[in-house]
């Protein structure tokens, strides 16, 4: 697995019931069909999508993230830069939680400054910029990574409520 696949998985998610080809992914992404292609048997071979991979085996990725997740892919935030918010930092949950440190990915165009984290892929911010339900799942995400442990407990109550609905 690599960082890209949960970022693939996680859009696959947030387009919902909305039928989606390799291109779609790709343009939404940032990425090449081709790394849409490979991330996708990828993941068909660690059990988290079916043999059409067009399927997502919700529970079992839900288990990857909650337990595998932050050991598989660590991060140690950065220098101070300028971004888009992300973790504890994320509107949804900078109203419940009170941080003295923000979080961000590095965005030119970013409207604050904060720790930077490195995101799962470079075209995160941009595509997160474009799809709310993706920046929160993805910030959710990096909850896991860096979060305290009351943190990380509501992230995983958000990401379970979106992925298993």
């Amino acid at each position: 697995m690599r960082p890209l696949d949960i970022v693939i998985l996680l859009k696959i998610i947030s387009l919902g019931d909305t039928a989606w080809q390799y291109r779609d992914l790709s343009a939404k992404l940032y990425i090449s069909i081709s790394e849409v292609s490979e991330s996708l048997s990828r993941s068909h071979t660690a059990g988290l999508i079916d043999e059409s991979k067009k399927k997502l085996r919700l529970t079992s990725l839900m288990e990857f993230i909650e337990f595998g997740f932050s050991y598989v892919f660590p991060v140690i935030p950065g220098q101070i830069v300028t971004g888009i918010p992300t973790a504890h930092s994320h509107p949804f949950y900078k109203n419940q939680f009170s941080g003295s440190v923000d979080y961000v990915w590095k965005y030119e165009e970013g409207p604050i400054r904060g720790l930077s984290i490195e995101p799962l892929h470079k075209g995160v911010p941009q595509a997160a910029l474009e799809d709310e339900k993706l920046y929160l799942l993805l910030s959710s995400i990096d909850i896991l990574r860096v979060g305290r442990s009351r943190e990380k407990k509501m992230a995983l109550e958000q990401l379970k409520i979106i992925i298993l609905k």
